[in-house]
């Protein structure tokens, strides 16, 4: 009778309230998942659907806040630079890794620079999108969506999950990884996801007793409701248990460490996301699609300390990462790509840092790329009407050599459109 009194004192508006949670804080089963479609909706939306078929996995890394392209793929040659960067360039240009005799890496990515010589990593010079917005929340619901119109509004990478792996709606296809949110990237209402903030904190808020208390309350709702609610249940509890699995045979191969945080990315934990993710890769739990973030790229004022030290914090994460990968035999594998929503001005402001721009580079990482140069780097003398760099490469070429190529999945179906290819993949599972 006490069990019972306790169901009933536990309502739906507290569950949903305070009741699922997977490392998310106290979001409710929403934070879990973004969307877990009932087995109906699920069943139609299968049929409609073509599956992908291979083992290959993409960690996609935001740089969130608008990372300074000019200084992370860096004019060598260039005097312009100097002319509207007097500070900041003069810093950066005779510290610069070389890639050729025009451009070299932040003199803190020597760990990429490794990858780079071990012919791991392509650049794609001068990505952006049409009329770009300079705005933070404007522009980066243009790259998660993949629409630079502005009326999409699932992620391209929920949508390529709903489209491709979602037909049984396995729980870990899907991650965002050290986060408590969901990426828009991921978000597309027919797709399950799973966003982990950590291993420690991921199960039912409560433990056991509100995971039986509320399947007690709930196992009885009639209709569509009680059946969304049933299969929630089940894909929370597969997932649980499967990062339970994982957690207990996997062991790193590297160091990962979160110690070079800096105040300003005080809520960073790249490492530890990146670790979490070669947990889920190497240990075969089914992981295709990974999201993770780092932020404190805004670097509006005093950027030279501030923006190296966020590329010696890529470095090292990313660095620990594929030296995991590669000691599991997994590095083949995967492709990590970056992303932020916008670059710098090329033109320093009075603070000694930058402010919102349009195109910068973007990095392709791993076994699967043909290492090189891509795309032509955006001229320091033609600029836009806003005095920003006019961007070269449109990011849905990106979207679209990862997609198609490197996926297998259909970019067309994905973007709406077909868009110049780069070509570099290095082993093409598809062509369209």
């Amino acid at each position: 009778m006490g069990d019972e009194i306790g169901i009933n004192r536990l309502r739906r508006r507290d569950f949903m309230k305070a009741g699922l949670v997977f490392g998310a804080g106290a979001a409710g089963l929403a934070a879990g998942y973004a969307a877990v479609p009932d087995a109906f909706a699920r069943a139609v939306y299968a049929a409609t659907t073509n599956g992908v078929s291979n083992d290959r996995i993409l960690v996609m890394i935001q740089l969130a806040g608008g990372n300074d392209g000019l200084r992370t793929v860096i004019p060598l040659q260039d005097p312009v630079l100097h002319d509207l960067r007097p500070r900041l360039a003069a810093m950066s240009v005779g510290s610069a890794l070389p890639l050729d005799a025009e451009v070299g890496l932040n003199q803190n990515l020597k760990g990429i620079k490794q990858l780079w010589d071990q012919g791991r990593v392509a650049i794609v010079q001068g990505v952006g999108y049409p009329n770009p917005s300079f705005s933070h929340f404007e522009s980066i619901r243009i790259w998660e969506t993949g629409d630079p119109s502005r009326r999409q509004v699932d992620g391209w990478l929920g949508r390529t999950l709903a489209r491709n792996y979602d037909a049984d709606g396995h729980p870990l296809a899907g991650c965002a990884c050290g986060t408590a949110e969901v990426p828009g990237a991921l978000r597309d209402l027919q797709a399950t996801l799973t966003v982990i903030e950590s291993q420690r904190t991921f199960g039912f808020t409560g433990g056991s007793e509100v995971e039986a208390a509320v399947g007690a309350l709930y196992r009885n709702t009639p209709g569509i409701y009680g059946a969304l609610f049933d299969t929630a249940m089940a894909t929370a509890r597969d997932a649980v248990a499967a990062l339970q699995a994982a957690q207990a045979k996997y062991r790193p191969a590297a160091q990962y460490s979160d110690r070079q945080q800096l105040v300003y990315a005080s809520k960073n934990q790249l490492a530890a996301a990146l670790q979490l993710a070669a947990e889920l890769i190497v240990t075969g739990t089914g992981v295709k699609l990974l999201h993770v973030t780092l932020g404190g790229f805004d670097t509006h004022y005093t950027e030279l300390a501030r923006q190296d030290d966020l590329m010696a914090y890529l470095d090292s994460a990313v660095s620990a990462f594929f030296q995991d990968l590669d000691a599991h035999g997994m590095a083949d594998r995967v492709l990590v790509a970056t992303w932020s929503e916008f670059g710098r001005r090329p033109r320093e402001n009075a603070s000694g840092g930058t402010d919102h721009g349009a195109a910068a580079p973007l990095l392709l990482i791993g076994g699967p790329v043909k290492g090189g140069l891509y795309g032509e780097a955006p001229s320091l003398t033609d600029l836009d009407a806003t005095d920003n760099l006019k961007y070269t490469v449109d990011f849905r070429s990106v979207y679209q050599e990862i997609l198609g190529p490197y996926l297998g999945a259909d970019p067309k179906e994905i973007l709406g459109g077909t868009f110049e290819r780069l070509g570099f993949i290095r082993d093409p599972v598809a062509t369209f």
